[in-house]
């Protein structure tokens, strides 16, 4: 498959997350984000692995788990957090910032250079998603930008590290990705248990919505976002992110009655040249391709080969991709 259909596929991802808030308000019980959240994870990431039928082997019980919590463990809850705390503006655009996280990141564990035309993409972005959803009367609070950049940084610390450690030899995405959930729901639950007390009771609307953002929001849609990890840079995939809350602004326009104005629609413009900015290939990606491996071999590298690739040469054009 080539690059532009990946990251077609791996864009799909926060598409998807950005009709989080529709489902939510329209068909999920008020007030229970937690609860949300681990249902997600939960039954999305055993959903994975019983269709994979594989568990983690050795190390990769504890790197599932580090993984899942960063990725969603410690993300949703913050991020939640962040949302109750702040005006829903502020918090989509500390988390449209995360790109900036990953960058840096990027270059310092996995040898991705950081250019300026990716910094200069992830700025703009994120400067374009400030149009579309801050108001003039967004008020700061210190708790909700603390928790709204840490998780920014926890997505941006799981991107790379899911990048760095690969996935185990003849293991595919559907088992990785059910690993991640799985221990990212665990997390999960105990906090939702404590803040948010019991489980609310479900109509069917609730199980309507609940099924949409398990097998469709978070199985499918972190499914096609790990693949992408794979096979595209850590960068060039958290460019994407941008595509959520801009997909969030176009659904409240077309379902939800919601108006957009002539700012706004300069923004979202703006966002998304940003993003797709981000995608054009570098000097480096236009290199020819080195001589292709054999068919034995897996078309990607296990995780003690990718540590001991950077850590020998952080500047080989194989670790930069």
């Amino acid at each position: 498959m080539n690059r532009v259909a990946t990251i077609a596929l791996t864009a799909l991802a926060p598409i998807s997350w950005g009709s989080t808030y529709a489902v939510a308000s329209e068909l999920l019980p008020p007030d229970r984000p937690l609860f949300t959240g681990a249902m997600r994870a939960l039954p999305a990431g055993l959903l994975l692995i019983a269709l994979s039928r594989t568990l983690p082997k050795g190390a990769w019980w504890w790197k599932s788990a580090v993984l899942g919590t960063l990725n969603i463990g410690a993300f949703f809850p913050l991020l939640f957090l962040a949302a109750y705390r702040l005006p829903g503006g502020v918090a989509a655009v500390l988390g449209a910032a995360g790109p900036l996280f990953v960058v840096g990141l990027a270059a310092l564990l996995l040898g991705e250079r950081a250019r300026l035309r990716t910094v200069l993409a992830a700025v703009v972005a994120a400067f374009g998603v400030s149009m579309v959803v801050l108001t003039a009367e967004a008020e700061l609070d210190l708790i909700g930008v603390i928790a709204g950049i840490v998780s920014s940084a926890s997505m941006g610390a799981g991107t790379v590290m899911t990048k760095r450690w690969g996935r185990p030899e003849g293991v595919g995405p559907l088992a990785v990705t059910g690993w991640q959930l799985t221990a990212g729901g665990l997390v999960i639950i105990p906090i939702a248990a404590l803040v948010e007390g019991a489980p609310p009771a479900l109509d069917g609307k609730a199980f309507l919505g609940y099924g949409y953002m398990m097998l469709i929001n978070t199985g499918a849609a972190y499914v096609l976002w790990f693949r992408g990890i794979g096979k595209l840079s850590a960068t060039s995939v958290t460019l994407l992110g941008p595509l959520s809350p801009l997909t969030a602004a176009v659904i409240g326009w077309a379902a939800l009655g919601q108006a957009l104005t002539p700012v706004q629609l300069v923004g979202m413009a703006i966002a998304f040249g940003a993003t797709v900015f981000g995608q054009l290939p570098g000097r480096a990606d236009r290199t020819p391709a080195a001589p292709a491996a054999s068919a034995s071999e897996e078309p990607f590298s296990s995780p003690e080969a990718t540590d001991r690739n950077v850590s020998m040469d952080l500047s080989n054009a194989e670790v930069r991709r």
